[in-house]
């Protein structure tokens, strides 16, 4: 059995002595520090840090860069210019997911993209089994090293360690050569919690230092570290999909809820002949939010009932920290998809009361951000 692998940032995990780690896809990465509610609470109501350094990053250059990540991708990267980055997913040929990603337009013919850590791997190989043209694909996970600052605080601890041009940065727009604290960053405005923050991206050396610097930057506003259960329990609340749950090879972005990332008019993609005939033939399935009516939390691979019969599965659920109530999202039959619609869940054996609702379950309003502003 191979032992598991540790980020750059590991060191820092014996800080906090209530630190509990756990085997994340061959990792071993802190699930929490100080208590998952805590760590989530701190994130909606001032700010966490997370170590998210296990995340890919491959490095696509070349003339023919730009053509072969629009053939390769869903989403239109001739929109980006040098700083912008687009969410955006690969494709297999039947529209399954091979895994959703983030593209970084580093510069024209150099982009980076940020990769899934378990897909990692399978991801550089489906990149490099697809090339075509003057491009060239590097994986340079292990020399990036990922810190997440999320929360309405976010942006006034970057204010105290790093220029005032970052605070300025939209979503999906990142800074390269920044100074944080010292320690040149590639700083992004993006996350995974459903709340304002950065992504920084530093050199593994680096990253003890930076964690440290933003820890004593944040002490005042309410900072501390976050784990991985806080980060699901975020994510979900947000409606933020993960793969290999809500989406996979198996279900496709469509009925994944993501179709506003797939770009019809840009030309051709892998899957693209797939999605469209799946686009006018109907979705047979759909990813909705649920609600649990009754007494218990529904998890990953539960079934769905509607009338006695099995009509779905549940992808993620959880106990909402924030809305004290028991959430999740499910892969339904399309036809009983609808918001309102009543269902049962079989939570070990008994059947209990769910419904369809809207989602996200929660969003973040301009009065969620520090001083009362949304940057």
């Amino acid at each position: 059995m191979s032992p598991l692998r540790r980020t750059p940032l590991y060191p820092v995990y014996s800080s906090y002595p209530s630190v509990r780690c756990i085997d994340f896809g061959g990792w071993e990465l802190p699930v929490q520090y100080y208590g998952m509610l805590r760590e989530h609470d701190a994130v909606r109501r001032q700010a966490g840090l997370f170590d998210v350094s296990h995340m890919g990053e491959l490095l696509v250059t070349g003339e023919g860069a730009l053509a072969f990540l629009q053939r390769i991708t869903t989403n239109d990267v001739s929109r980006l210019t040098d700083g912008r980055a687009q969410y955006s997913i690969l494709c297999a040929p039947d529209g399954g997911v091979v895994d959703d990603l983030i593209v970084y337009r580093l510069a024209s013919g150099k982009y980076m993209l940020v990769v899934n850590s378990a897909n990692a791997a399978k991801d550089f190989e489906w990149l490099q089994r697809h090339r075509f043209g003057d491009v060239r694909i590097d994986d340079i996970s292990e020399d990036v090293a990922l810190l997440a600052l999320q929360g309405p605080a976010a942006a006034g601890i970057m204010s105290q360690a790093a220029s005032a041009a970052v605070l300025s940065l939209p979503a999906f727009h990142f800074a390269s050569d920044v100074n944080v604290s010292g320690t040149r960053t590639l700083v992004s405005r993006t996350g995974y919690t459903g709340e304002d923050g950065f992504e920084l991206f530093v050199s593994p050396a680096e990253a003890p230092k930076l964690w440290n610097d933003l820890m004593r930057a944040g002490e005042r506003r309410g900072l501390i570290p976050a784990g991985l259960g806080a980060r699901d329990t975020l994510r979900l609340e947000a409606r933020l999909p993960l793969y290999g749950q809500d989406m996979s090879e198996d279900v496709s972005p469509l009925e994944a809820g993501l179709g506003s990332f797939v770009k019809w008019d840009k030309g051709e993609f892998i899957g693209k002949e797939a999605l469209l005939a799946q686009r006018s033939a109907g979705l047979p399935r759909k990813l909705v939010g649920i609600r649990m009516i009754g007494r218990g939390i529904s998890r990953s691979g539960y079934g769905v009932y509607a009338s006695g019969k099995r009509i779905g599965v549940i992808t993620s659920g959880t106990q909402s920290p924030t809305l004290k109530q028991n959430i999740g999202l499910a892969l339904l039959d399309a036809n009983v998809a609808e918001v309102g619609t009543e269902l049962q869940v079989d939570i070990r054996g008994k059947f209990v009361a769910a419904q369809v609702v809207k989602t996200p379950f929660y969003r973040r309003t301009a009065e969620s951000t520090e001083g009362g502003k949304r940057s």
